[in-house]
């Protein structure tokens, strides 16, 4: 039997503890944690995403704030609101939704944001602390990821993890982190020769590529743990699209000891975890 790693179930457990834990900080500091969302333009699916982000940390009891730009907004623009935002001292948590527009440097916005208020994990002070196994800020996806799977296998120690993709958002941070879970890790990309058969000797594969439905039977070593961290959107019959992963969920669910769904799996978990952090970040500020 395949076990699906529901991270809608997971992220709601971990919104329900996190309530109380808002609400013991805010009995405590006299306000609650703050989280600053800025969105440039008008991306369809930005635009979904950050109201979903906001809806949730209302939900817990933070503070949400809110500034939505236009996409003609200039890189001085933005980066005087993250000045701003630095310099307040009831917002915890800065995140600037990506991507951005072409006439914005997205390193240099990113680079900006104070890494103690650096929710999202991307500042490089917060990637250096990762790296060598300090404490800080970890980018909320690779979070979420670990943690669905450590709930297939609460003790990950000696597994062989493959993770497919070598991105700073992802595919470096999962590496870091299961490394710390004490994993042997190898990290693929598009360059790996023999990728399919490097992944069959996974014990815990991460597919984080971007390439829809990439990852077939043919990738997956029987009993292996299976994390999607794809989120794609493809045309279907009625011309709405539906999103998949990147990996071919029907073909490798019956060889997978465990596998997360698309949608449903490591996407709540990556909201989850931007209000954790967001909350450790205030408690740090705070002490």
């Amino acid at each position: 039997m395949t076990t699906l790693l529901d991270g809608k179930a997971l992220a709601q457990t971990m919104r329900g503890a996190l309530k109380e834990e808002v609400a013991a900080f805010t009995a405590r500091h006299g306000r609650p944690p703050g989280l600053a969302v800025v969105l440039v333009g008008h991306d369809p699916a930005s635009q979904v995403y950050v109201g979903s982000k906001v809806k949730q940390t209302e939900e817990v009891g933070m503070r949400s704030i809110e500034h939505r730009l236009a996409a003609d907004t200039g890189e001085a623009a933005l980066l005087a609101l993250v000045d701003r935002l630095n310099a307040d001292p009831e917002v915890d948590g800065i995140l600037v939704q990506l991507p951005l527009p072409v006439q914005i440097d997205a390193d240099k916005v990113l680079n900006r944001i104070d890494p103690a208020k650096d929710v999202d994990g991307f500042h490089p002070v917060n990637a250096g602390k990762l790296a060598i196994g300090a404490p800080g800020l970890v980018p909320c996806t690779p979070l979420g990821s670990v943690a669905l799977a450590k709930l297939a296998q609460p003790d990950l120690s000696g597994l062989h993890a493959v993770v497919i993709g070598r991105s700073n958002i992802v595919g470096k941070p999962v590496a870091q982190l299961l490394l710390q879970e004490n994993c042997t890790v190898t990290i693929a990309h598009s360059r790996t020769r023999d990728l399919a058969g490097l992944c069959r000797t996974a014990d815990l594969l991460v597919a984080a590529i971007g390439r829809p439905l990439f990852v077939t039977a043919n990738f997956i070593k029987p009993g292996a743990i299976v994390i999607d961290v794809g989120i794609n959107r493809l045309a279907d019959a009625d011309g709405k699209g539906k999103l998949v992963g990147d990996v071919d969920f029907a073909a490798a669910a019956p060889l997978a000891s465990a596998i997360t769904p698309v949608p449903g799996g490591v996407g709540p978990m990556t909201i989850a975890f931007l209000l954790s952090n967001t909350l450790r970040a205030g408690r740090l500020r705070a002490a």
